[in-house]
């Protein structure tokens, strides 16, 4: 690993997406809007692009030395 604290970052990311996709927060954003559609989608989307782009900047991310 990279940095010392690789390890203990990427399990806290591990556990973020777990918390992102669980049953409650989805059943959260499927509730529909105003104008009858769903959230969720818009929901999953966001959620798995920004932990892509954590994990992206976790593993690319160099300690300056």
């Amino acid at each position: 690993m990279k940095t010392p604290r690789l390890k203990e970052r990427l399990v806290a990311l591990i556990v973020l997406a777990a918390l992102l996709f669980s049953p409650p927060l989805l059943l959260v954003a499927d509730r529909p809007s105003a104008t009858g559609l769903s959230w969720l989608p818009l929901y999953l989307f966001l959620a798995w692009g920004a932990v892509i782009a954590l994990t992206a900047w976790l593993m690319e991310h160099r300690p300056e030395e």
